[in-house]
């Protein structure tokens, strides 16, 4: 209790108050703030005044003021301690130094604060039945990352205790180049990669390379809303490029005439509504983007899921004038807990993208890095996802069936040829995707609303259901459960 009192005190012997008034009011604000909650037990007044290097009169004084006042109260032979009598309204609001609650106050945020809060979604939509992007996490080879972990960490290399490097272990980017060679015709030397935590900050990382505040940035429209805020939080402008059946719209960015140095695509599964870009869509876009001078960001965030043939190479390894700056994460295909995500970037970016990266948080965790790497280059993760592939295409077949025979009257679904999740389109116009939304999340539901990913005019009604984390002996009760909560809202119409 002594290091816990102390640390609210600091006294100024130069001040205007004398010292034991100075020490007065910052006892009594630390009893009123609750930092000293009734019934704590203080020093005694030699001890405090001695780790104040101040006299004992000084801490005499101050307590006997308390004590007039009704803020300490005295027990003999036990000590000086915190009164239990203090009234709560005074606890509540004096405590505060104020009468205006923190919820009320009007205070000024930055532009770019302000559009977020106003997007900001702190709803839990990734541990429930039908989360998009939620994996299967029973079947993870837990034993298998155990083993490995311990491996590294029973007896740990000194340079996993002092630090990182700014791009992230070596053995890790390594491992990574191999293996995104290998599954995704990825072209990179090791050098290429930083290790990050989690695909955002990669986001974060390439829009701040290549935005000026109020510049704009090319997005697909649907898209990722994690895009469209960090685009905001740079203080640039998001502007949206329609998703036709081969995802970003290169006809429709051509007629936007913008001088946006950027365009974020996922040509590969796009994100929400699925469609794969075509090669011959993928070679225009890099083309325009050698003429225009422009880069692409390509988020390949959940490619390996893909049912019908082998998963598609990447824009980047058809980028033959580096022009693509690669984005990568290992929460679909592991899990989102680990905070592991990659970015590979032109080489001639490198050093640039270092240096951006250490004046953001230094270097990666390593923790989990080598362990990682083995994992990789173990081929557990080719296995595991091999595994889950199989798995995932049962799950979709299966909810497919169920929604098609239950709301099959009040949704349009379809097959997806990769991912991990549905989207259902809404038939009725005037039923609206949010209603049913905030219907299922009051039931534990965690579908999303398709037109709040939308950033343009004209979005489209509809739900985005994922399968992969929802076992398939659960799915019919949780699909009759939608059923009637979209008749409700039907009803509340």
């Amino acid at each position: 209790m002594k290091q816990i009192l102390l640390s609210t005190i600091s006294l100024d012997a130069k001040g205007q108050d004398p010292l034991h008034r100075q020490l007065f009011l910052q006892l009594r604000n630390a009893i009123l703030r609750g930092v000293l909650p009734a019934g704590t037990r203080l020093p005694s007044t030699r001890l405090m005044a001695k780790d104040l290097n101040v006299s004992r009169n000084t801490v005499l004084n101050a307590f006997d003021q308390l004590m007039a006042e009704g803020y300490l109260s005295s027990r003999a032979g036990s000590g000086t301690f915190i009164s239990d009598q203090i009234p709560d309204e005074l606890l509540s609001k004096e405590g505060t130094g104020s009468s205006t609650s923190p919820l009320e106050r009007d205070f000024p945020l930055s532009h770019q604060a302000e559009d977020l809060k106003k997007s900001s979604d702190s709803k839990p939509y990734h541990n429930g039945p039908f989360s998009p992007g939620l994996p299967e996490l029973e079947q993870f080879p837990f034993g298998d990352w155990a083993r490995l972990l311990a491996r590294h960490w029973r007896r740990p290399k000194r340079e996993y205790l002092t630090g990182n490097p700014v791009g992230g272990s070596l053995e890790l980017r390594k491992a990574l180049s191999t293996y995104l060679a290998q599954t995704r015709a990825v072209k990179s030397d090791p050098e290429q990669i930083l290790i990050l935590s989690g695909s955002q900050q990669a986001l974060h990382l390439v829009v701040k390379a290549f935005a000026n505040p109020g510049d704009p940035i090319l997005m697909e429209d649907p898209g990722y809303p994690g895009i469209r805020n960090t685009i905001i939080g740079a203080g640039a402008t998001p502007v949206p490029i329609p998703v036709d059946d081969e995802g970003f719209s290169l006809e429709a960015a051509k007629a936007m005439n913008t001088n946006a140095r950027l365009a974020c695509t996922a040509p590969s599964h796009q994100y929400p509504l699925g469609p794969t870009m075509s090669l011959a869509r993928r070679l225009d876009l890099l083309n325009w983007a050698k003429e225009e001078n422009r880069f692409l960001l390509e988020d390949d965030y959940d490619s390996e899921y893909r049912y019908t043939g082998r998963p598609l190479s990447s824009l980047q390894g058809l980028d033959t004038d580096q022009r693509v700056l690669y984005v990568g994460s290992m929460s679909k295909v592991m899990f989102s807990g680990l905070r592991v995500g990659y970015l590979v970037v032109p080489p001639d970016l490198v050093d640039m993208f270092l240096a951006l990266r250490r004046d953001m948080d230094g270097h990666s965790p390593v923790t989990v890095e080598p362990a990682l790497a083995d994992f990789i280059s173990g081929g557990y993760l080719s296995g595991h996802i091999r595994k889950m592939r199989i798995l995932y295409e049962k799950r979709q077949a299966v909810l497919l069936k169920l929604l098609q025979d239950n709301c099959g009257t009040e949704l349009e679904v379809e097959p997806q040829e990769a991912g991990m999740h549905l989207v259902g389109f809404i038939r009725d116009p005037h039923l609206k995707d949010t209603a049913v939304e905030q219907l299922c999340r009051q039931d534990g539901l965690l579908l999303r609303a398709l037109s709040t990913f939308y950033h343009g005019e004209h979005p489209k009604n509809g739900l985005i259901i994922g399968f992969a984390g929802t076992p398939v002996e659960q799915m019919p009760g949780l699909v009759k459960r939608l059923a009637q909560h979209i008749k409700t809202a039907r009803e509340m119409t």
